[in-house]
């Protein structure tokens, strides 16, 4: 599900955190395509006209269309999973440590494919094609905004099925994401049982989510509408409510971040050295003035109503009885010190599909850095994800 951003550096700014670059995984460069279909018919009955989605690749589809994994994105990301468009770019895409040659998903031996979700958050992105609230309804000629048809994760899944159709694909060695990507993971495995071999299911709920995130991601979105400027959704050439967005980006990284992380980075230290937030109600802590600035910063860039629609998306998640048709091997992957899904959930999940006859491995991303360790750190067990892939 749960916390963007495009480029390493990006998500170490919005957490207020400095980091060494990583050196790039991908050789590149990255390109970025377009994949369009003239209708698509949501799973609740609705039909969207000329619905596009953005992909990348990276290394070589064989001759068999069998190589392939897929690598679905989490709530605010996209689909820039490895590599740069550019030499000059800041950063690699966010799992570029375990993407490329040499590395666990070896893109010497597999292609390797990523894709935006529809009512993907980062519309203002010119690396980011979706289709969602922020498109332009054909019939009128305006934005959707909350017109759009209810999507859930698996009307993405859907459309990314159509994608990898349209490539040549015929079989998927892995579906591999973390946390939104991590659910939709299990969808391709339960809509898609004879397609998908294997699941890798980093900082994800298990089959379900659970009710105390559906409430969580409701407070995600609140200060949106709360904000007078969303309008009920229609601000699309108006003043657009910055603010709201802003504050729940800020609740989103302190919620993907964890105690450890806190201390460590900000510690008691005050946003000004003059100003004890004692003295005055005005005077603030470091970690407050910080997540305060970079939800402001990325609050222009994001789309509201696409993050209140990707928030029912993760809400309506459960596979109930098509948990029973699945056959894909899974491999957890839960972040220790992970405050939206616990590595509880996984050893419950991991049990759960064991008892039907499923073949459920589990390990454990150790670190202090809450659900966030599953895009940061997912390396920390990258060796168990190439021993899973070559199993």
């Amino acid at each position: 599900m749960f916390v963007r951003l495009i480029a390493i550096r990006a998500l170490v700014v919005f957490a207020g955190l400095t980091l060494t670059p990583l050196a790039s995984g991908f050789d590149g460069p990255v390109e970025k395509k377009t994949f369009a279909l003239p209708s698509y018919t949501t799973v609740g009955g609705k039909t969207i006209r000329n619905v596009k989605v953005g992909y990348e690749t990276y290394g070589t589809l064989n001759a068999a269309g069998d190589n392939v994994i897929f690598i679905a994105h989490f709530y605010s990301g996209n689909s820039h999973a490895a590599g740069k468009y550019r030499p000059g770019d800041a950063a690699p895409g966010y799992w570029d440590a375990i993407i490329g040659s040499g590395r666990p998903i070896d893109t010497d031996r597999y292609f390797v494919v990523s894709a935006d979700m529809l009512a993907n958050v980062n519309t203002k992105d010119p690396n980011t094609i979706t289709t969602g609230p922020a498109s332009i309804n054909p019939d009128t000629g305006k934005p959707y905004a909350m017109t759009f048809p209810v999507v859930a994760m698996r009307d993405s899944v859907h459309v990314h099925k159509a994608l990898l159709d349209s490539l040549g694909v015929h079989k998927l060695q892995a579906v591999a994401g973390a946390s939104g990507g991590s659910i939709q993971a299990m969808e391709w495995g339960a809509l898609y049982p004879e397609l998908v071999e294997r699941i890798v299911h980093v900082i994800g709920p298990g089959f379900d989510i659970s009710p105390f995130v559906v409430e969580m991601l409701d407070v995600w979105t609140l200060p949106i509408r709360l904000d007078p400027k969303w309008n009920n959704g229609d601000y699309y050439g108006k003043e657009e409510p910055v603010d709201g967005v802003g504050q729940a980006l800020k609740i989103v990284t302190i919620t993907a971040r964890a105690h450890g992380w806190a201390e460590k980075t900000f510690g008691y230290k005050w946003a000004d050295a003059a100003k004890n937030p004692a003295d005055s109600m005005g005077n603030s802590f470091a970690i407050q003035d910080a997540l305060d600035k970079a939800g402001a910063a990325r609050g222009k860039s994001t789309d509201a109503n696409s993050m209140i629609y990707m928030a029912k998306a993760n809400q309506l998640f459960g596979l109930g009885d098509e948990l029973k048709r699945m056959k894909a091997k899974i491999l957890f992957i839960p972040a220790s010190s992970d405050m939206i899904f616990p590595p509880e959930l996984s050893k419950r999940a991991a049990e759960r599909y064991r008892a039907q006859g499923g073949v459920a491995e589990l390990v454990i991303i150790e670190g202090d850095g809450g659900h966030l360790d599953g895009v940061f750190n997912v390396a920390k067990q990258g060796e168990a994800i190439r021993a899973f892939l070559a199993r």
